[in-house]
């Protein structure tokens, strides 16, 4: 999703909405202001609590992978021990350790020990100039090709994705819900127009036709007939509007302003009236949609970075199984500083510090029932993944039939609206020549709002339909 929005136009969009702040409503004095569905979704890409928490699981996964990068920190380490009782020194033991740990598994090991004193255990006696050694710590079983380390730092950064396809999933859900609330304000408006239209035409045509009664060319009962007919399309405006009005606080819970202050639109800002035409989409095109959800649709992401993690898991709990067997070796001297006589193969032969370890569960119950649970754990994902998979193809066609179906009702409606214009237009001609009577042409009238209502309802319904068709693919663009 492009999320660079240019900052003048972001600012002549602000300008259309009052800044809310209890108690006092800042109130523009303006014309009334159109409100693109495409400023709609910057606005709510730039400032919205959710879009803002979504970026913030990116920051997450990345604070993650820093963590587990931390275990491979090289660690320094110093402790100094002294005893004293009744006047004598008993030892003063000084000891310096840098240990680094590598990608590969072995540790490199230096260190500089000082001790002194009159009952030093004779294994822990040093130099008077003090004792330095390097080495290394080599695993040659368990922790050779996979450690607790490395894969906490694998894991990690497969994190990283994970949480970039669960903030697509909620930005994709904020602007579904955010888009389907835009097209119930535009339907509601759209209503509340043609209501305005249809009043206005009803509150003329009493006034006319009270003037023929009083020329005596129509009977005193039409004017009654007339006069109901604007009643009930005042209460038809008012229903109307009433879902306008709650339409529009729909739409601007959806707005915010920098620094979490809620925007409120102004009674003069409109919907677009353009968004709803009809677009067809070509089969091939859907085809490519659909091969493209198959990759990039965030549950199935999410789905397959989860089993990459429980591979790198499964992995280390086969190793697990191995035995601890390791070796380190340190080459001492004398002193802080090492010379280069060190490295002769005389001197690591005789001046040096060994040391081997092994250990091994004689059951090892706790490792094999780990290494069982992770491929549960692989199974149960791989079944998710596979109906997760269908449902997306499922729900992506679903969206698609929507989309073809709901094209040609259109097309359907609009030649009805016509139909009934027509017919309108007849019965009133019809009327005008007194052939017709007034509850006729009303009658007419009516069947031909009622048939316009229900294609703003289907327009409506469309241009939903093709975001929800991008929602099921995966990523709803905003251009």
């Amino acid at each position: 999703m492009k999320r660079k929005i240019s900052s003048v136009k972001l600012l002549v969009v602000l300008l259309l909405l009052v800044i809310y702040v209890p108690p006092v409503q800042a109130q523009l004095q303006d014309s009334a202001q159109v409100l693109t569905l495409q400023d709609f979704h910057r606005l709510i890409l730039q400032y919205h609590p959710v879009a803002s928490q979504a970026a913030l699981l990116t920051e997450q996964a990345r604070q993650e992978l820093r963590m587990a990068r931390g275990s491979f920190d090289p660690v320094i380490s110093s402790k100094v021990y002294r005893k004293e009782y009744n006047g004598k020194e008993y030892y003063n033991l000084w000891n310096n350790t840098l240990r680094i740990p590598t990608w590969f598994g072995p540790e490199l090991i230096a260190g500089y020990d000082q001790t002194q004193g009159e009952y030093l255990n004779p294994e822990n006696g040093t130099p008077d100039k003090g004792l330095s050694y390097a080495g290394i710590s080599v695993p040659l079983g368990q922790g050779l090709f996979i450690d607790e380390r490395r894969a906490i730092v694998r894991q990690a950064n497969l994190l990283q994705g994970i949480a970039e396809a669960e903030r697509v999933k909620l930005m994709n859900k904020l602007l579904l819900q955010a888009t389907k609330d835009y097209w119930d304000w535009l339907l509601y408006y759209n209503e509340v127009q043609l209501y305005q239209e249809a009043l206005e035409l009803a509150d003329f045509r009493l006034q006319a036709v009270r003037a023929r009664v009083q020329e005596g060319d129509l009977a005193a009962i039409d004017t009654v007939e007339a006069l109901t007919a604007v009643q009930e399309r005042q209460v038809m405006l008012q229903q109307a509007q009433l879902a306008y009005n709650n339409a529009r606080l729909m739409v601007a819970t959806h707005l915010w302003a920098a620094n979490l202050v809620p925007l409120e639109l102004q009674e003069t800002t409109i919907p677009a009236l353009t968004g709803s035409e009809l677009t067809s989409l070509p089969l091939d095109s859907m085809q490519q949609i659909l091969e493209i959800a198959k990759v990039n649709h965030p549950d199935l992401r999410k789905l397959n970075l989860k089993g990459q993690q429980l591979a790198v898991e499964q992995r280390y709990a086969a190793d697990k199984l191995k035995p601890k067997l390791n070796v380190e070796y340190n080459v001492l001297q004398s002193d802080f500083y090492m010379n280069a006589d060190v490295l002769e193969r005389q001197y690591l032969g005789a001046n040096y510090k060994l040391g081997v370890s092994f250990s091994l569960p004689l059951f090892l119950r706790e490792e094999r029932g780990k290494l069982q649970l992770t491929k549960a754990k692989q199974q149960s994902n791989s079944l998710e993944l596979a109906q997760t998979a269908r449902e997306v193809e499922n729900n992506l066609l679903a969206a698609f039939n929507d989309w073809q179906a709901l094209e040609e009702q259109i097309r359907l409606l609009e030649q009805m609206v016509a139909n009934a214009e027509t017919l309108r237009n007849g019965e009133v001609i019809r009327f005008q020549n007194g052939e017709s009577s007034l509850f006729l042409v009303n009658a007419r009238e009516v069947k031909m709002m009622e048939s316009q209502l229900k294609l703003y309802a289907l327009r409506a319904k469309y241009a939903k339909a093709k975001t929800l068709l991008y929602w099921a693919a995966g990523e709803i663009s905003v251009e």
